[in-house]
């Protein structure tokens, strides 16, 4: 008896379908520095520098910066609902806000997707979703890997990661370092959970009397929806803030919360001498996060695993601060001041 590929349950006709199916999802990311390349090959290829004048961005000491990571079990509830749509802009948010804490300017994206079985049909929202956000984070998503693994995931499951690559000038790098008491910390709100903590949230709602599709009053929308809204992405909020100051260093270091909250992420980049004191009435959380903990856990669980309504922070030199506020505000953003930092020893304190 001869056994084929396919009856081991690997078609690969259907990944060849699956790349054409894709095409034009992919494609619609690029801009002028991907240069003509065939579609589905070994590997993209991308410009660093680009001597064109309307597009004109040349380095000196070019600093190339690599992020990984997925979006957790978030993908479940996603795929319980039958609502892929909005995966993948998850999946390049968690990478690409990584990457602009440094001050790094997004250039290209790959994706892994891992399957029981290829769907082409069903799985172009995730990949359509991928395009959406590299658009919105303005990198190019040069390619990525689809495998098809019977035997690892079942029936119906999937798994996503992605891989971001950055550049930043070697003079400009924003890494912490130069944090000093006085800094005002300036915070972007977040739209919602995000995407961590999920494994805490998909607890409290087994236990609980709800599902995914049931609508809460406080929440004015299925639980479902309000769980599977996008993560933010802040590269065009941190590139205005960067462009607006292209001499003066006003921003001494940039933190995306996730998982591990405030504290965690925060502390991440404090010198040893710093503390940074926020004020917790300053942040005023989605009604999410009070649907979740009136199912069984604390406020002070929460401050640990999700970001509370803040995704994102800026330090910024005091004398400057008005004026970065004014600038993120002119990009759209709702920026409030969380806090300040004071001598200490590399604390996150809340006052």
């Amino acid at each position: 008896m001869v056994i084929t590929y396919k009856q081991s349950g690997v078609d690969i006709q259907a990944n060849t379908r699956w790349i054409d199916e894709i095409r034009s999802a992919v494609q619609s990311t690029y801009g002028p520095r991907v240069p003509r390349q065939k579609h589905g090959g070994f590997a993209g290829f991308f410009r660093l520098d680009y001597d064109d004048s309307l597009f004109r961005r040349n380095y000196r000491r070019p600093l190339l910066v690599g992020c990984a990571d997925g979006v957790g079990t978030k993908v479940l509830i996603a795929i319980a609902m039958n609502r892929l749509s909005t995966i993948g802009i998850d999946l390049v948010a968690m990478n690409v806000n990584d990457l602009i804490t440094c001050g790094a300017e997004p250039l290209f994206f790959l994706d892994y997707l891992a399957v029981n079985k290829l769907d082409p049909v069903g799985l172009k929202d995730v990949i359509e979703g991928i395009a959406a956000g590299c658009r919105e984070a303005e990198c190019a998503l040069l390619g990525g890997e689809t495998a098809e693994m019977p035997d690892l995931y079942r029936e119906g499951e999937f798994d996503l990661a992605g891989f971001s690559v950055g550049v930043v000038e070697y003079g400009r790098v924003i890494d912490g370092s130069r944090i000093t008491p006085g800094d005002v910390v300036i915070a972007l709100p977040s739209s919602g959970v995000h995407s961590n903590g999920y494994s805490l949230v998909r607890r409290l709602v087994s236990q609980s009397k709800y599902a995914w599709d049931d609508s809460p009053d406080e929440l004015r929308e299925t639980l479902g929806e309000a769980l599977l809204r996008p993560t933010r992405i802040y590269v065009s909020a941190v590139q205005a803030v960067l462009h607006a100051y292209p001499v003066k260093r006003v921003i001494t270091g940039m933190a995306h919360i996730t998982g591990g909250g405030l504290e965690e992420n925060i502390a991440r980049i404090l010198p040893d001498k710093c503390d940074a004191v926020l004020k917790k009435s300053s942040i005023k959380p989605p009604a999410v996060f009070e649907f979740l903990r009136r199912l069984g856990t604390t406020r002070a669980e929460m401050f640990k695993v999700f970001n509370m309504g803040v995704g994102y922070v800026f330090f910024v030199r005091p004398t400057y601060a008005p004026g970065v506020a004014r600038v993120l505000c002119r990009a759209g953003e709702k920026p409030f001041e969380l806090g300040r930092v004071r001598r200490g020893s590399g604390r996150v304190r809340f006052s």
